[in-house]
C-alpha cells in the first residue's frame, strides 16, 4: 500500500500527455500488487488459489518495475527517486518469492 501511494505522489509531477499511458499504468500496476496480496490472505484456506494470487502480485510488481524504468529513462524520475521505487519493488518481490517458495507456511490447514 505505501509503495503504491508513493506512486501514486510520484507521478503527479508526470507531463499530462502521459496522463492516460504511463500514470494509468504504473498507478494500475502498483495497486494491483497489494490487491492481489490482500485477495490471497482472503483465499489462503485453497493453497491453488493463494498461490495464483501471489502470483499475479509478483507479475504486477515487476510490471511496475518495468513502468517506473520507462518513467526513469523519460526523465519523469530523478536517479534517487527511481532507485528509492527499484529497490522497494524488489524487496516486494523477495518477500512474494518467499511466500511462493513455501506457500504451506502461510496456507490455513
Amino acid at each position: 500500500m505505501e509503495a503504491a501511494m508513493r506512486i501514486f505522489e510520484l507521478t503527479k509531477a508526470f507531463p499530462p500527455e502521459e496522463r492516460f499511458s504511463m500514470v494509468d499504468q504504473v498507478r494500475r500496476s502498483s495497486r494491483s500488487v497489494c490487491a492481489n496480496i490482500a485477495e490471497a490472505w482472503r483465499k489462503r484456506r485453497y493453497k491453488p488459489h493463494f498461490v495464483l494470487k501471489l502470483s499475479d502480485a509478483e507479475g504486477e510488481a515487476e510490471e511496475t518495475r518495468v513502468w517506473l524504468e520507462f518513467a526513469y529513462r523519460c526523465r519523469y524520475l530523478k536517479h534517487a527517486e527511481f532507485q528509492e521505487m527499484d529497490d522497494c519493488f524488489d524487496k516486494i518481490l523477495g518477500q512474494l518469492g518467499r511466500m511462493l517458495a513455501d506457500p504451506s507456511k502461510w496456507t490455513q490447514p
